[in-house]
């Protein structure tokens, strides 16, 4: 029964769009460079000592992984990530565990620079606390369903893996903003094509441009026409028209039920920052993300001060 699961979750995951078919665990020059940049955009440190990891968690912008019933840390000297990355690491897990019967192992989390190995790259991202290392099951089965998520994870643009060979290991760069709004989508119903009256269209939590353009049936350029925008950043409760005379509504809405136009008022909270608080952390109190408050506060990286005032816009849907 257990090899059947595997399988069936392996057969799965090949399923969505071969999406495993379009990637690669080689790993290269460019995507490592990739990593370093989404690092640097997010204005990440690249964390020099064991002295500047400790004052990191002590602020709260790395957070530790602990074992548990479906995550073993193998001689991992600095337990510790930034917080979105804990939680793919934790999702990880358990559904790496459900589907094995066995503990994913990490072998490396965050390592300052002065503790990278002599073959690590200059420009590696675990000193900034967005890498994880994982063991190499020895089950083919769960090797081939632990390659498939991270590469279908991968083709989802919410991370890079590469498969390590000396020590042999999978690493994986998660980009934390991006694996944020994956999660956003995950967690709501998805809107469905409704044929008639409105061409508004609402911004959601978690929505992309790019999103929206697939689900109503346009193209980026069509909505940036349509809307006077500059470029693809939008925030949630912003009310795009689309130019396809189509308008949306949740999968959970019955056929026979009127369809309503969605409205969404935006409301305007100061927040002071307070002792161990992290933007992320702020972000998900308000059920927006990093780079919404980033952009309407005019933030360069994610380092707060205690007792800043950032303005924070959020939606209030009604219908």
């Amino acid at each position: 029964m257990q090899n059947l699961t595997i399988a069936l979750a392996a057969t799965v995951l090949l399923t969505l769009g071969n999406v495993a078919d379009a990637q690669t665990l080689k790993g290269s020059r460019s995507s490592m460079q990739r990593q370093h940049q989404e690092a640097v955009n997010l204005g990440y440190t690249f964390i020099k000592t064991s002295k500047a990891v400790t004052d990191f968690v002590e602020s709260g912008y790395l957070v530790r992984v602990s074992p548990s019933r479906s995550v073993e840390l193998h001689n991992v000297s600095y337990p510790y990530v930034r917080p979105s990355v804990k939680t793919f690491v934790e999702r990880l897990g358990a559904q790496y565990q459900a589907a094995c019967g066995e503990k994913m192992t990490i072998t490396s989390l965050t390592r300052p620079i002065d503790k990278q190995p002599a073959n690590a790259a200059s420009d590696s991202v675990h000193p900034t606390g967005m890498a994880v290392d994982l063991r190499i099951p020895s089950k083919g089965s769960c090797r081939t369903w632990l390659e498939n998520t991270l590469l279908a994870l991968e083709g989802s643009d919410v991370l890079d893996v590469t498969r390590e060979r000396n020590p042999p290991h999978y690493h994986v760069a998660v980009f934390p903003q991006s694996y944020e709004t994956y999660l956003a989508s995950q967690s709501r119903p998805q809107p469905q094509l409704v044929s008639g009256s409105s061409t508004e269209y609402v911004v959601r939590r978690g929505d992309t441009l790019s999103r929206i353009a697939s689900i109503t049936g346009s193209t980026i350029q069509q909505l940036r026409a349509a809307n006077n925008l500059r470029n693809d950043l939008i925030h949630p409760g912003l009310k795009l028209q689309v130019p396809t005379g189509t308008a949306l509504a949740s999968s959970s809405t019955p056929a026979s039920a009127p369809r309503v136009n969605e409205v969404a008022a935006m409301t305007e909270v100061t927040h002071q920052v307070k002792k161990g608080e992290t933007l992320w952390r702020i972000a998900r109190r308000y059920g927006i993300t990093t780079d919404v408050i980033s952009s309407q506060n005019g933030l360069a990286s994610d380092f707060l001060q205690i007792g800043q005032t950032l303005r924070i816009k959020t939606s209030l849907s009604t219908q």
